[in-house]
């Protein structure tokens, strides 16, 4: 027949599979002796392998809570068998396999979204079909290829977001400084602009090592932090050239305050920060600035003494976004500003009653209230002279009818 063959060990090859295949084979081998006999009698059977009837959608959208279905049939000979696994993931995640071998997710949750796989299995072969699962109403789910780029005395960061859970997203870097030698250290966070999938952090400190993580967020909440990458920025490449004098040797006078964090109290927001790590002469103070969202810069407190590390904002607006940054005066120096941190006050359930600062009245309002106090002031003193004037007439009066009557008096 077309497409048969035999091999030089005495098999037979079918290249292609059909009816004409179909029957009872025996195989005689001989020499020039004769044969021994034919060998026993092998029948051959056509079997077909699984072939989809139904397959899934390419992709699946459900809000968390609710049911979803996800149909999946397959024939062959033998009839296969239909089975459902998660890609990248143990389990089936609370899933379970109806009848008509349709994947049932009841209630939908978070961990349940991602990548599925119907497989149809027999004794011929196998075959599969995936699908997508998006679980909406959720919050964000971890950003994952996180890199991180070391540059002079900075570092590019960069990721793929998750899926966002239905809702806008934002992201939010955060590092930290592995010192030995302190036992603890706080991270530090830095918004990253609306849409940007990359951040550059600026001013670290060359040849030590650093921690980054990337943090998403939606208006449900935040997702989990992604892996975390380390990286050591580049410090300046050495040089053969000769120090210049020190009289026009180039001096960083007061570098920013470092490491500014903010924490939500039951009082009010609480920053801190540490002292810059850089000054010539002694530290003079701090100045607090603050901007609301997103306006323009204003000083908060330009008074904090260079001794504290930490300063209490109360009487924030609710429901605002809020910026905070520092910088540090030394002398006639003025540091360039710390690192900003973020606050809202979205759905605070406990702060204080005042609704704004009192450092941050519009000019003309205090004006105002400032020009009325003296107002009052004024018209007080003047109340009071015209009282002593008018007492003082009423008193001469008296005392001129006085003298009257007693000159007619014989």
């Amino acid at each position: 027949f077309p497409g048969w063959s035999m091999r030089s060990d005495g098999s037979i090859v079918i290249a292609t599979g059909n009816d004409d295949a179909l029957g009872v084979y025996a195989c005689t081998p001989r020499n020039s002796y004769g044969t021994a006999g034919a060998s026993r009698p092998t029948r051959v059977l056509l079997k077909d392998p699984p072939a989809f009837t139904v397959r899934p959608k390419e992709e699946y959208f459900q809000e968390v809570g609710r049911e979803l279905v996800i149909p999946c049939m397959a024939h062959g000979d033998p009839p296969p068998t239909i089975t459902w696994v998660k890609l990248g993931s143990a389990g089936k995640n609370g899933a379970h396999v109806d009848a008509n071998s349709s994947l049932v997710l009841r209630p939908l949750a978070k961990e349940q979204h991602g990548i599925w796989q119907c497989v149809a299995t027999n004794p011929v072969a196998h075959v599969s079909a995936a699908t997508s699962v998006h679980v909406l109403g959720t919050s964000p789910h971890a950003v994952t290829n996180v890199s991180v780029l070391p540059l002079l005395l900075a570092a590019n960061i960069s990721w793929e977001p998750g899926f966002d859970g239905g809702y806008f997203q934002r992201f939010s870097v955060w590092y930290t400084p592995l010192v030995k030698q302190l036992p603890h250290h706080d991270w530090v966070s830095l918004a990253v602009p609306a849409g940007a999938q990359h951040l550059l952090v600026e001013n670290l400190q060359p040849e030590l090592s650093y921690q980054f993580s990337v943090l998403a967020q939606n208006k449900l909440g935040s997702g989990p932090f992604s892996q975390i990458v380390t990286s050591v920025p580049r410090g300046f490449p050495p040089t053969t050239v000769p120090p210049e004098p020190p009289a026009v040797t180039v001096r960083i006078f007061l570098s920013p305050p470092r490491a500014l964090t903010a924490n939500e109290t039951a009082r009010g927001v609480l920053l801190q920060w540490e002292p810059p790590g850089q000054l010539a002469v002694a530290l003079g103070g701090y100045a607090l600035e603050l901007r609301q969202d997103k306006g323009a810069w204003e000083v908060l407190d330009r008074s904090i003494p260079g001794t504290e590390t930490h300063v209490l904002v109360p009487g924030l607006i609710k429901d605002a976004f809020y910026e905070f940054r520092l910088v540090a005066f030394a002398g006639s120096y003025i540091s360039d500003p710390s690192n900003t941190v973020n606050v809202s006050t979205a759905g605070m359930e406990v702060y204080p009653s005042r609704t704004q600062l009192p450092e941050l009245l519009p000019q003309p309002v205090l004006a105002g209230l400032v020009g009325g106090i003296c107002f009052l002031g004024v018209a007080v003193v003047f109340s009071a002279v015209a009282a002593c004037v008018m007492n003082r007439r009423r008193a001469a009066r008296l005392r001129k009818r006085r003298r009257g009557r007693s000159s007619v008096d014989p």
